[in-house]
Formats: C-alpha cells, sequence, structure tokens
C-alpha cells in the first residue's frame, strides 16, 4: 500500500509502480514453489508444518484465509496478522486488536521474513506469504495458487470436506478466475493508483463494463459458475466486500456503489453471511488499512465513519 521495496536485500521507499502514461504498474509475485499431496514438489502437505503470514486489510490475502476457514484447515495451518496500518518499513507485527504477532519466527516485520528466505531479496514485501517451518523458506505469495494449494493439496488434512475446485468446473473456474483478476480484482487499484487521468478513466470505464456484465449472470444463477461456491465467489467477494467502504471514495471508483447493483448486492451478503466468510472479516483493519496507509493518496489520514452497510439484511439468492 505505502510505497516500499527491497534491493538486493536493502528497503528502499523509491519505488516506480507507474508507466509513462500514468498506469499503475503491477510486478509479479517472486516465491512460486507448490505443496503436493505426495510431496513429489519438495513441499509435502502436513499438518502444523506451514505458516500464513496476513493483513485483513488485504484482499489478496483475504481470499486465503477464506478458503483456510471453509476448508477447516485452522488447526492445520497457523497465521499471523499484521498490523493493519503500514508504516514506511511496510507490514509490522504488532499487539493492536485484531493483530496476531509472529509466533513462529517472532519477527518485528514482513521484511525480515522475506530477507530470511533470501537475504539478497530485490521485489515487493507483500502478503500473503505461505512460510515452511521445516525448510525455513517462503513456499509461495501468490495468493491464488495458496488458496487452490489448501483447497487441493490439503483435502486430506481439511475437517470441511468442501471441494471449491470440483473437476467438471475446474476450467470453468480458471477461465473466472482470469475474467475477473484484470478489469475488478486489479482493476479497482489501476483506478486508484493511476497518475493521470486517462489511465484512471481506462480503469474505472472497464471495471465498470466487467460490474454490468456479472450483475446480469448473476440475475440467472447464485454463483459466479453456476449453482456452487466455488474459488472463483471467494476471489469476487474479497473486492466487492470492501468496494462501497474503500474503492467507491479512496480509489475514486465511483459510478456506482455495489449497494446499486440488486443482484451483486444480494449476492455478497449471500457470502458474507456464511459463518466461514464473516468471521475472517474486518471492516475497521480493511478502512485504517487503506485509509492510513497511503498518504500518496489521503494526505491527512482521515478514516471516514461510513457508509453505513448492512451486509446481515435479507437476500433473495436461495431462490
Amino acid at each position: 500500500m505505502a510505497p516500499g521495496m527491497m534491493i538486493e536485500g536493502q528497503w528502499t521507499t523509491h519505488r516506480q509502480d507507474q508507466d509513462q502514461s500514468g498506469k499503475f504498474q503491477r510486478k509479479p509475485t517472486t516465491f512460486r514453489d507448490r505443496i503436493t499431496t505426495d510431496g513429489s514438489s519438495g513441499f509435502k502437505a502436513e499438518a502444523r508444518r506451514y505458516h500464513l503470514y496476513i493483513a485483513l486489510g488485504c484482499p489478496w490475502a483475504h481470499r486465503t484465509l477464506i478458503m483456510r476457514e471453509l476448508k477447516g484447515l485452522n488447526n492445520v495451518i497457523s497465521i499471523s496478522i499484521v498490523d493493519p496500518i503500514m508504516s514506511d518499513q511496510g507490514w509490522m507485527f504488532s499487539e493492536a486488536p485484531g493483530a496476531i504477532p509472529d509466533s513462529v519466527n517472532h519477527a518485528q516485520s514482513l521484511q525480515e521474513i522475506y530477507l530470511k528466505a533470501n537475504p539478497k531479496y530485490t521485489g515487493r514485501v507483500t502478503v500473503p506469504v505461505l512460510w515452511d517451518q521445516q525448510t525455513q523458506t517462503i513456499v509461495n505469495n501468490e495468493s491464488r495458487e495458496i488458496m487452490r494449494m489448501f483447497d487441493v493439496a490439503f483435502a486430506e488434512l481439511a475437517t470441511q470436506k468442501i471441494d471449491l475446485y470440483p473437476h467438471d468446473l475446474q476450467q470453468k473456474i480458471d477461465e473466472t478466475l482470469d475474467a475477473i483478476y484484470l478489469p475488478i480484482n486489479a482493476g479497482v487499484y489501476d483506478a486508484g493508483f493511476a497518475t493521470s487521468q486517462t489511465a484512471y478513466e481506462e480503469a474505472v470505464t472497464e471495471l465498470f463494463e466487467h460490474l454490468d456484465r456479472w450483475e446480469n449472470t448473476l440475475s440467472q444463477q447464485r454463483y459466479l459458475c453456476g449453482d456452487r461456491l466455488t474459488e472463483a465467489d471467494i476471489c469476487m467477494f474479497t473486492t466487492l466486500y470492501r468496494f462501497d467502504s474503500v474503492y467507491y471514495s479512496h480509489f475514486k471508483c465511483n459510478l456506482r456503489r455495489i449497494l446499486d447493483y440488486p443482484h451483486l448486492w444480494n449476492y455478497l451478503k449471500d457470502l458474507y453471511q456464511r459463518p466461514e466468510f464473516k468471521v475472517t472479516c474486518n471492516l475497521d483493519h480493511i478502512k485504517q488499512g487503506y485509509y492510513r496507509s497511503m498518504p500518496e493518496i489521503n494526505p491527512n489520514q482521515i478514516v471516514p465513519t461510513g457508509p453505513l452497510l448492512d451486509f446481515d439484511e435479507g437476500h433473495d439468492r436461495d431462490r
């Protein structure tokens, strides 16, 4: 959120994320190893071997936390939750309400975890991070891949036998994840971090074209891929849940609210009201994280008190 990255193991706050046209340029994640059921990848799915580092405010990290809840992996994969507000040193561990200090590496900052994995690391220091306590390294820091590992590789260790990547829907799920990623999940950031009017308008236009499209799809079916909850719904949820509270105002994604879309709004409430989703949601961490961690967008770091949203009100999605 705040500027900062590692270059050859040294922290710098001078980071350039825009191209010459003012478009936000997202840097790819670096650690892309896989955990497998049989351990053929070098990382075997085992209970209490792996540790997940997350921020409750981050939609990418939020996805992995929801998956952990849905699969019932709470006693299999331990977690640490960073302070809601990113400092000029990046994500820090603290005793703030809702935060969980690092009980595995006893680090004060997420920087330390990246440097422990690679003392000469170059790149952004982001959440989520999946850490292997056995080999003392980062396995993966790509949210979509961590979700998939929790869903598939840890299935035998899961206490909830729900399959979010069923065989007959796998192609459709992957296509849907791709379809919502750039224009919606990343699109809100493309709008919020744009530094030219043209780049901003392009991002906002594409974002709402795709929200309109999914509004139409959800008028005919309960979930993104049909009548079953899948990984795609988790990825849509974490963006929609933040939309009216953060992206609408903070990132200027203000053509419409999710509240103004009857089907998207009811779909969002339907998902939120599942206990496994609700328990992972922390609007205070989300609003503190966005409004107080981006001084270039919100220099006075004032956190708005609204909007008033009732995610628990009735919905019609089970019709």
